[in-house]
């Protein structure tokens, strides 16, 4: 059943998602250790409303139009703030968040395109692995700097430089993000000449 009504629970937890956006941008403005975990915060609860909303508007049979035009435009705009702010902080290469936003743009180019012409283009397992190695990446990124945590015994093992764990994330995730932007392509084209 379709729902209509934008106010329910899941699209609250949207707006609230997209009510971060600022917030985020802010934070990111200054190049700190706390404004950064405050940022990765932001970013992690972001994450986790994004998974609930979708989890409540299936298990609550509160699916909206609304719901399905907003949810995915919310997790595509914090991605972009995040990936943006981080770029003159140098904590992400500018080419890369081209790539990424390029691929974006194109794709949802295509979705309209084939939704216009009653085409549905199921998505593939790419894009849900994409995300959350996107995910994980913006979160390493956004954290930066070196963290230790101590507990009464010698945990310097233990430290981690969180830009170098988001490097590696973030690489995948661009494999991830250009090789399920390249098999939506190829699906496009598939269904265009079917």
């Amino acid at each position: 059943m379709l729902n209509n009504g934008p106010f329910n629970l899941p699209n609250m937890l949207t707006f609230a998602r997209i009510a971060c956006i600022p917030v985020l941008v802010l934070t990111l403005l200054t190049d700190s250790k706390s404004s950064s975990l405050i940022a990765a915060m932001i970013f992690s609860v972001a994450c986790v409303t994004d998974w609930l909303d979708g989890y409540l508007a299936r298990r609550l049979d509160l699916v909206t139009v609304m719901g399905k035009f907003l949810d995915p435009l919310a997790d595509k705009l914090i991605v972009m703030a995040a990936l943006i702010m981080m770029i003159p902080l140098g904590r992400v290469p500018a080419w890369a968040v081209f790539l990424l936003i390029a691929r974006e743009v194109v794709v949802t180019g295509l979705r309209s395109v084939a939704s216009s012409e009653g085409v549905v283009i199921a998505a593939s397992n790419l894009g849900k692995y994409k995300t959350i190695f996107q995910m994980v990446a913006i979160i390493g990124l956004l954290l930066h700097y070196e963290y230790c945590w101590f507990f009464g015994l010698d945990f310097s093992l233990l430290c981690a430089n969180f830009h170098n764990v988001g490097m590696f994330f973030f690489y995948i995730a661009l494999f991830l993000t250009l090789w399920s932007g390249a098999d939506y392509l190829v699906k496009f084209f598939r269904v265009l000449e079917g």
